[in-house]
């Protein structure tokens, strides 16, 4: 079957375990995620820092073999709609979103509830391999699969 990407956005990242924090951090969002069970579809409420809530469905399309490359497409969700779909079976993952803009270059850090950091820089249409010297990688996860947040929701 062929999805068509005309409202997409296509992301193009890489992720990095990090051992630490880096310094830089610009601002910090709380991320509650649903993954709903046998489908691609991800509900997302973001807490920013000002106290404000964001809800919306997400939907990913793989576009090569991997995670590192997807074409997103989201939905901004009222609180009637929100209250309707978070009863559906999900699996769920918490974690804190870290911006970090350094250098001309933009990373979200995502740290978990178990203390784990995972770096993701998006490349958008310019395919790079270039680490800052200030992320302090322990490993390159672009291509794990184990990495991704529909496999670490529970």
């Amino acid at each position: 079957m062929s999805i068509s990407l005309k409202y997409a956005v296509v992301e193009r990242e890489r992720r990095y375990r990090l051992a630490r924090l880096p310094e830089g951090i610009g601002a910090t969002h709380e991320i509650n995620d649903r993954y709903l069970v046998g489908t691609r579809l991800r509900l997302r409420e973001v807490t920013q820092n000002d106290g404000s809530v964001v809800r919306k469905l997400g939907h990913k399309v793989r576009l090569t073999p991997g995670p590192a490359e997807v074409a997103c497409t989201n939905l901004y969700l009222s609180d009637d709609e929100w209250g309707l779909l978070i009863s559906l079976p999900a699996k769920l993952l918490h974690k804190r979103r870290h911006i970090v803009e350094r250098d001309g270059l933009l990373v979200a850090v995502d740290e978990h509830d178990d203390g784990t950091l995972i770096a993701e820089i998006d490349d958008r249409d310019e395919p790079s391999s270039f680490i800052p010297d200030w992320l302090e990688v322990v490993e390159d996860v672009s291509s794990d699969e184990r990495w991704t947040g529909s496999q670490l929701a529970r």
